[in-house]
């Protein structure tokens, strides 16, 4: 019984830290909750202006490291379209973006 207690503390531990630190994750320099933020302008078929937010994510991203994901089926397969993502950082006004 006590070997259960132990495991069942580790994994609630281990759920814990996942829900604590699940922002902590990034892409390209951008975290999980930038990146979301930007979801709605990027997503057809009549996507709104990019959120302050999701531009604030944006003017410290690694915008070349997004030029891996133009051609990649993940974008699609969350909703988002690929051609609309590429467009944000001129959106946002962000100077010296990449063109992929």
């Amino acid at each position: 019984m006590e070997a259960t207690s132990k495991k069942l503390v580790i994994l609630l531990g281990l759920m814990v830290m996942i829900a604590c630190c699940a922002d902590a994750q990034n892409i390209c320099n951008m975290t999980y909750s930038e990146l979301m933020a930007c979801k709605p302008a990027a997503t057809p078929p009549n996507p709104p202006p990019p959120t302050s937010a999701c531009c604030a994510g944006l003017s410290h991203a690694n915008l070349k490291c997004f030029c891996q994901y133009k051609n990649s089926p993940i974008l699609p397969s969350i909703g988002v379209d690929p051609k609309l993502a590429m467009q944000l950082p001129s959106k946002c006004k962000i100077p010296n973006a990449p063109t992929c």
